[in-house]
């Protein structure tokens, strides 16, 4: 079982890029899919990411899609929502967005540390529901399989991946597959 790899999850959205002719960037395939959104679809998971890495969060997105789930990303479903201008409307729009969801996926990333939205995200699903993972991007050039969180993230289980096959795998070194755990 391992991490998922920001290399491949670039490769991932490079490789859907090239499907278009090359003639899409990530951020515009991603922003394509706002046309296909249904205020009252359920999602499998949403995905609290840092808005700075849409090339690697369309490798994912389209990766979490292939395995079978479906994936709720705000900056594509909900384009109107101001990123510059954090006010309670926002809020309020998340919270609707995120109780349509089954789980939240915290997707760490060099930029994730700056992100003001994510531990707001995280808090308020933990809260409100419990079904939260962290989702590690490895930047390492090895296929790692554990994660230890920085701060608060470590207290959390984390998502792993294997043969296309979600895994949460627990604090005590145990893992249960996505399904089981999201259901329980």
């Amino acid at each position: 079982m391992a991490l998922f790899s920001r290399r491949d999850l670039i490769n991932k959205a490079n490789s859907v890029v090239q499907k278009s002719y090359n003639t899409k960037t990530a951020s515009k395939i991603l922003n394509e899919s706002y046309n296909a959104y249904n205020q009252f679809k359920t999602y499998d998971i949403f995905l609290s990411h840092s808005y700075q890495d849409a090339e690697v969060i369309l490798g994912l997105k389209n990766t979490l899609e292939e395995m079978g789930y479906e994936v709720y990303v705000d900056w594509i479903e909900d384009r109107q929502m101001s990123r510059e201008n954090v006010n309670a409307q926002t809020a309020n729009q998340l919270r609707k967005r995120l109780k349509n969801c089954r789980s939240l996926f915290f997707a760490t990333s060099d930029n994730s540390t700056d992100s003001k939205w994510m531990p707001w995200e995280l808090g308020y699903y933990d809260g409100y529901r419990g079904k939260v993972a962290i989702l590690p991007i490895n930047n390492s050039s090895y296929q790692k399989d554990s994660f230890e969180g920085q701060e608060y993230l470590g207290l959390y289980n984390y998502v792993i991946e294997n043969y296309r096959v979600l895994y949460i795998k627990y604090l005590d070194g145990s893992s249960k597959r996505y399904r089981e755990w999201v259901s329980e």
